[in-house]
């Protein structure tokens, strides 16, 4: 059965080769949370009254929940400017090197249009574009987050979308922080937003008499903000849901016990709800970890968020081999997955279910978090088995085209008729064969000319 180690840890014992593991296993892994429907009457009901009001009533909730009395939205070019000359020298030189690292990282693949010719007469191929305008949300209240904005901005602008708009919430006294004012510089932010939570994402959704009507929305959010990206989807696009933090350590005798249980709280640290997980190989590495983790929550100043999240969400799983620890963290698909081990090269060719995958002993998920290159911006909650972590892709469209000439159209014609047929669709097959008529007339008269000419 599942236990607590010696009844004292913060994080539970699982071992996978107890009888009632799978059950505990599997309630780990059901980490997404539900609907909740009082929240969505209220994100719904504040949607529609910022989509009938427009600015009066994103400024009137902006008062009223994040305590902030504004005379505009937007952030003018002089108070941004003043705000990123506060900015200490040193931080600025971080959140530059921060952008550019993840700017080059995002250059090496730009998808690109194509063509193709058929003999016959076919051409077609793709047209990729930039959205032409997108919604960056930046959260506020609990922290601030300049390296979201960095990981958020930067993709667009890699791929030079028209105008990149951001949305934070501002503090009471109306201002944004100087660090996020810093990082939409160098991360290629156009406009700024001062406002946040479920009628940020209404306005840049449905545009007000300030805020411009975006493409789509992505970036981080609490439960309202989550849920006000799912209502107004449609008539704009979204990122994927964000969810709580994860991490998921996969561990063998060669890692340093104090070094996982740094990896596990600093994603634990994020918030209550985060998930951290460690699956190791070997049973001494349980007790360590678990020391490590009561004493460095001692001096850590998120020490109650993260205990709570680590007592909630946290586990530490004995597995028997390394293969079966592989199998179990594909099933959970962590956010983020560090493979703590002798060979973590060789393993990541199995690993299938994860947004980011840290491979081997100096390789910490923070670096992932504000500066290695690949994006913070990840699947949550499971989803990593079929989403992908934010990229250039996500602010680009393809439009494909097609040109059929009247040989490939006679080539072809008859089995898009046949298919058409098959599914009842005879208008469809009456399209086409409405052109092979012409083609066939035309051929005949061709036919009939040179005939005419022989006999002359």
């Amino acid at each position: 059965m599942a236990n607590q180690a010696s009844g004292k840890g913060i994080l539970k014992v699982l071992r996978a080769s107890d009888p009632g593991f799978e059950a505990a296993f599997q309630g780990l892994c059901r980490r997404r949370e539900d609907l909740d429907e009082s929240v969505d009457r209220t994100v719904r009901k504040i949607v529609e009254r910022v989509r009938e009001d427009g600015d009066d009533e994103v400024i009137a909730y902006t008062r009223k929940l994040d305590g902030a009395k504004l005379d505009a939205l937007e952030v003018s070019s002089e108070e941004w400017e003043a705000g990123c000359e506060q900015v200490d020298p040193a931080d600025r030189a971080a959140l530059g090197k921060a952008a550019m690292r993840v700017r080059e990282f995002h250059r090496k693949r730009i998808p690109s249009s194509w063509e193709m010719r058929e003999e016959g007469g076919a051409f077609m191929g793709q047209r990729v574009r930039p959205l032409e305008r997108v919604g960056i949300y930046v959260p506020g209240a609990k922290a601030a987050y300049p390296s979201s904005v960095i990981m958020n901005a930067v993709p667009a602008s890699v791929v030079e979308v028209g105008e990149i708009v951001m949305a934070t919430p501002p503090e009471k006294d109306g201002t944004i922080l100087p660090e996020v004012l810093m990082a939409a510089r160098v991360a290629g932010v156009h406009r700024i937003f001062k406002m946040g939570g479920a009628q940020a994402v209404a306005a840049l959704a449905f545009g007000t008499e300030s805020v411009p009507r975006v493409d789509k929305i992505v970036g981080p959010g609490n439960v309202y903000v989550q849920n006000a990206k799912r209502v107004v989807f449609g008539w704009v696009d979204i990122d994927s849901e964000a969810g709580a933090s994860e991490v998921l350590v996969v561990a063998d005798r060669t890692a340093t016990p104090t070094w996982i249980a740094a990896d596990l709280i600093s994603q634990a640290e994020h918030e209550e709800m985060a998930c951290a997980v460690l699956i190791t190989t070997a049973k001494a590495q349980a007790t360590r970890v678990q020391d490590q983790v009561a004493k460095q929550l001692k001096r850590l100043e998120r020490a109650k968020i993260a205990k709570q999240a680590l007592t909630r969400n946290g586990a530490i799983i004995i597995a028997k081999d390394l293969e079966e620890s592989i199998d179990l963290a594909n099933r959970y698909a962590p956010e983020h997955m560090l493979l703590a081990i002798a060979d973590p090269e060789a393993a990541l060719k199995r690993v299938t279910n994860a947004g980011t995958v840290f491979l081997g002993h100096y390789t910490p998920v923070a670096v992932g978090d504000y500066l290695a290159g690949p994006n913070h911006v990840l699947p949550t909650g499971g989803t990593a088995r079929f989403f992908s972590p934010l990229g250039i892709e996500d602010f680009l469209k393809r439009t494909a085209f097609v040109r059929f000439e009247p040989p490939k159209l006679r080539e072809l014609g008859a089995d898009v008729i046949r298919l058409a047929e098959l599914e009842g669709f005879t208008g469809h097959g009456a399209s086409v064969e409405l052109r092979l008529q012409k083609i066939r007339r035309a051929r005949r008269e061709r036919e009939a000319a040179r005939e005419l000419e022989a006999e002359i």
